[in-house]
């Protein structure tokens, strides 16, 4: 593995026509499942130390997708330290969150929530990478803050449900803040070496963590820890690797839009394997939430 400060030269445009579609679709697919593997290891892992477990096997994935590709290209001085706190923030932080809201809310409701996140990188992206800010933002805002009131009033059986529902929000500022960073800084290190520097950053920041995850993994069930491994091989190192190659080849808004179809996708498979389904009311706000979603990022044409 050699170490280089020299950023990848792109694909043909011709060749990024069809793997930039692709790659989007195999983060989509595998998101969506990241909130089934979540609420199937929780019952056994509490939030801080499946975050911990997670990106601990995704950091060991990561390196060997690095060795295998043969290089590492390390930034240095403000990038490094952009690198870091992007890791922190998208693995650390991110999964803490959503983990976390998983605890009380099913996988569907939760990644109706977290698919608000369009519609913030839309904006961000607006207001700080200059992709504009078309006036149908504010409709699609309203109708999707509309959803989310659906939700809430859906899930309000307690505090902690209204915990939850304000994290699986803090899961979707996070997810757009990191998506605009990581959009700032691909331009300066490629994306394999930021999502294994990041994912390592966030394994270093969960550390803490690690007495309860040996504990926890000592007392869980094959099956938990299994989840916990699949979290960390696909829907982390994988999916963030096409992630990130997407993202360096279009921009933040309309990446962020073809995510939207990782929430419906998360409905159909936690109720075909996990027997869950969002309540009506959920389901009504969620679809408005898509909806608002679509409106905010999609052009007619």
């Amino acid at each position: 593995m050699t170490l280089s400060t020299e950023a990848a030269a792109p694909a043909p445009p011709t060749l990024n026509r069809f793997l930039v579609p692709a790659a989007a679709a195999v983060t989509v697919v595998l998101w969506a499942s990241a909130f089934i593997g979540i609420r199937s290891a929780g019952f056994d892992y509490s939030p801080g130390p499946l975050a911990l477990g997670r990106i601990f096997v995704g950091t060991l994935a990561l390196t060997v997708i690095a060795g295998l590709a043969g290089k590492l290209r390390l930034p240095r001085g403000r990038t490094l330290v952009g690198v870091v706190v992007w890791g922190v923030l998208w693995f650390g932080l991110y999964n803490l969150a959503l983990n976390t809201a998983e605890r009380t809310l099913d996988a569907g409701t939760a990644s109706l929530l977290v698919g608000l996140a369009p519609i913030l990188i839309a904006v961000f992206a607006g207001i700080s990478l200059g992709e504009g800010f078309p006036a149908r933002l504010l409709l699609g805002i309203g109708i999707a803050f509309a959803g989310v009131a659906g939700i809430a009033l859906a899930t309000s059986n307690g505090a902690s449900d209204g915990i939850s529902v304000t994290l699986g929000l803090v899961a979707a500022v996070v997810y757009a803040g990191s998506t605009i960073l990581q959009k700032r800084l691909l331009p300066k290190v490629d994306s394999l070496t930021m999502t294994w520097l990041g994912c390592l950053a966030g394994t270093v920041a969960c550390l803490p963590f690690t007495p309860v995850l040996l504990e926890e993994l000592a007392a869980a069930p094959t099956s938990a820890t299994l989840s916990v491994v699949y979290l960390g091989v696909f829907p982390t190192a994988i999916a963030f690797v096409t992630w990130g190659f997407a993202l360096t080849r279009t921009t933040a808004g309309r990446l962020g839009a073809a995510t939207y179809a990782a929430a419906p996708l998360a409905v159909l498979m936690s109720w075909a394997l996990l027997g869950e389904v969002p309540t009506p009311v959920a389901l009504i706000g969620g679809t408005l939430c898509l909806a608002g979603v679509l409106v905010a990022t999609l052009r007619l044409r």
